[in-house]
C-alpha cells in the first residue's frame, strides 16, 4: 500500500509517517517509481506506537516495541526492553498518583480551613454590628 493508504488505515496523516520514517521507527522501502510502499506489518507497528502514545508514551519509548516487532515477535510487548519500558512507566505513574494524593490531600484542607473561616465569618455576622462577608464578586451576601 502506498503512505496515504496507510495513513487512513492507520488513522493518522502522511506527515505523521514521514515523521516517523525520519525517525527510524517506519521502514522506507520504495517501489521503482519511488513512492514509498507499506505492507500489513507497517500498519502492526503504526497501531502499537499509537496505543502507546494514547497511553501516554512518548514516541521514543516507543522504539523498543517497534524494534521487537520488527524482530519477528509477534507482539511488541514481548521483549525484555519493551517490558523495561512498562516498568518505568508504571513507575513513573505510581509516583504522579502518590503527588496528586499529595496535592490532593493539601486542596482538601485548604477547603476545610476556608469552609471553617466563612462558617466563622457568617456566625460573626448574625451578631448585631459584626461584619458582613462579601462575596468574590464585590457584592453582599445574604
Amino acid at each position: 500500500m502506498r503512505i496515504g493508504e496507510l495513513a487512513a488505515r492507520a488513522g493518522t496523516t502522511t506527515r505523521t509517517l514521514r515523521y516517523y520514517e525520519a525517525r527510524g521507527l517506519l521502514p522506507a522501502r520504495r517501489d521503482t517509481n519511488g513512492y514509498r510502499t507499506y505492507d500489513e506489518r507497517d500498519l502492526k507497528l503504526l497501531r502499537q506506537i499509537r496505543t502507546l502514545q494514547d497511553f501516554g508514551f512518548d514516541l521514543e519509548e516507543t522504539r523498543p516495541f517497534v524494534e521487537c516487532l520488527r524482530a519477528g515477535h509477534p507482539e511488541g510487548d514481548s521483549c525484555p526492553a519493551s517490558l523495561a519500558v512498562y516498568r518505568r512507566k508504571l513507575a513513573g505513574l505510581d509516583a504522579l498518583i502518590g503527588e496528586l494524593r499529595a496535592v490532593r490531600t493539601q486542596v482538601g484542607a485548604q477547603l476545610a480551613r476556608a469552609e471553617r473561616a466563612r462558617a466563622e465569618l457568617a456566625a460573626d455576622a448574625l451578631v448585631p454590628g459584626g461584619p458582613e462577608p462579601l462575596c468574590e464578586l464585590g457584592g453582599q451576601e445574604r
